[in-house]
């Protein structure tokens, strides 16, 4: 990527320190970004990169440290002298308000407005204008509601919102987590865009492949300490990883496996965006399920767990065809579903980690409505050592967790159950390469078990490292499927595009 004209320091944070009980999130951590500058920002869950960015917006204060942005220094922020100051973050989860309009929408809470009244007009060409420096101009129409657009076409809207209140360092934290490459490719072409207009970026992810398409330097943080600064161009993947995770990470993580009976038959399957539906998963079978954004694959999930009705269509399991599906029969017949959105629909987020993962067991482990704590403890101490859970105590609530721990937390819930099959749905979205890898040698595992995994994904290399077959989903069916012999990224993609390969 072009460097171009790389200027002064744009912020500059010395020896920030932050705590919270029992955990020291940030230790002395020096970091600094020039102006015009595209930095990287990676680490594993809980390393301290989601911290580190909340105080620079202003959303918590640091226990020590100083804090300069374009020479003028501070003690500490809140969000409203950071965006002042003009600092701006554009989160995975982009926090847009979907039944209004795109620009209001990008005005809300700082309308243009004279002696009381709003002036929809100059919101509306001011909008046109921020879409004309976007590229976007007649793509994204003032007017269209939120809801109506794409993700990719959502995340530019999330842009123009910090570039109409002359965001001069934007932060990007995940942008890409829900994207197509397609629309990761239009994205990245604007985030070059606003590099050249001298726009500073400080871009968080854990596909590391992406900073080195996308960032001129990048910053390693690791158990709230900067580990090291380094130029994209004089260090390589593995570098990173170990500096990241403190070891060399195993290359090859698929295990040759028995596969067994058929467990679990779908035919025909019916339900919104999904139709006509066939496939099936054996014991000891790990199945990828790639498609495009949209092609249906987070719907054909949730009607398999029965959290979306089913219009037709038969499901079997062992053989037998289920006639009532909900997710209370679901956990009773040993399925698990670890969901896309784990904080809105995978966690009960303020209660502890001891109440989720025994969610699914309390009647088991309980009689007459009393809970036999013994036994809750014991399940609990199991799981935080067997995945590894990360927590200060068995009673911290959850969504003090990092995204890692939340997402071992899920899977620990249905480990608890007693699951047989499992419907892994994004399972290591938002989730750093130290914990992937634990996730990846899981689930394997599981496999090795006799238990069936059926495992959605969006980013195709980790399907063909772990999977024994892949399908693949169009518009709402399965299009094809591709067997381990065969796997290759250009194949795959032929099928969710409809090319000729």
């Amino acid at each position: 990527m072009n460097k171009g004209n790389i200027l002064e320091d744009a912020v500059i944070m010395k020896n920030i320190t932050k705590t919270f009980p029992g955990v020291v999130a940030l230790n002395g951590v020096s970091f600094s970004v020039k102006k015009g500058e595209v930095r990287g920002l990676v680490g594993e869950n809980g390393a301290g990169k989601s911290t580190l960015i909340k105080i620079l917006t202003g959303a918590y204060i640091p226990d020590e440290g100083e804090i300069e942005i374009f020479g003028e220094k501070f003690k500490e922020l809140n969000p409203i002298i950071s965006e002042r100051k003009g600092i701006a973050a554009v989160y995975q989860d982009l926090m847009l308000a979907n039944h209004l309009s795109v620009y209001e929408n990008i005005f809300l809470g700082s309308e243009f407005s004279k002696f009381g009244l709003i002036n929809k007009k100059e919101m509306i060409k001011r909008t046109e204008e921020l879409m004309k420096e976007l590229g976007y101009k007649g793509l994204i129409r003032p007017l269209e509601k939120v809801a109506n657009l794409g993700s990719a076409q959502k995340g530019m809207v999330a842009i123009a919102k910090a570039l109409a209140k002359d965001a001069k360092v934007l932060i990007f934290d995940e942008p890409t987590a829900v994207l197509a490459e397609k629309e990761r490719d239009e994205l990245f072409r604007v985030i070059s865009k606003l590099k050249d207009s001298g726009i500073t970026v400080i871009y968080i992810s854990h596909r590391l492949e992406e900073i080195f398409e996308i960032c001129d330097t990048v910053t390693v943080l690791k158990d709230g300490e900067v580990v090291g600064t380094k130029e994209v161009n004089e260090t390589s993947e593995d570098e990173l990883i170990t500096m990241m995770v403190g070891r060399e990470l195993k290359k090859e993580i698929f295990e040759e496996r028995e596969i067994g009976d058929e467990i679990l038959k779908i035919e025909n399957l019916k339900s919104g965006k999904v139709t006509n539906c066939s496939f099936s998963l054996k014991r000891g079978e790990i199945v990828g399920l790639y498609g495009l954004v949209g092609s249906g694959r987070t719907e054909l999930a949730r009607a398999l767990f029965g959290a979306e009705p089913i219009e037709e269509g038969k499901i079997y399991l062992k053989g037998q065809v289920i006639h009532k599906l909900s997710p209370k029969l679901s956990i009773r017949r040993k399925m698990g579903l670890v969901p896309e959105d784990r904080r809105e629909q995978g966690l009960a987020l303020k209660l502890s980690v001891k109440h989720n993962i025994n969610l699914p067991i309390y009647p088991h482990i309980s009689r007459v409505g009393i809970v036999n704590n013994k036994a809750e403890l014991k399940n609990t101490l199991y799981f935080i050592k067997t995945l590894s859970i990360k927590t200060p105590t068995v009673t911290q609530k959850v969504e003090y967790l990092s995204g890692g721990n939340q997402q071992k937390v899920v899977l620990a819930k249905w480990l608890a159950s007693g699951a047989e099959i499992f419907i892994l749905d994004e399972p290591t979205n938002g989730i750093d390469v130290g914990t992937k890898e634990e996730i990846y040698r899981l689930i394997n595992n599981l496999a090795s078990k006799g238990n069936a995994i059926l495992f959605i994904s969006s980013y195709i290399p980790e399907l063909i490292s772990i999977c024994d077959r892949i399908l693949v989903m169009r518009e709402g069916v399965i299009a094809g499927q591709v067997v381990k012999e065969n796997f290759s990224e250009e194949k795959i993609l032929s099928i969710a595009l409809k090319t000729k390969k």
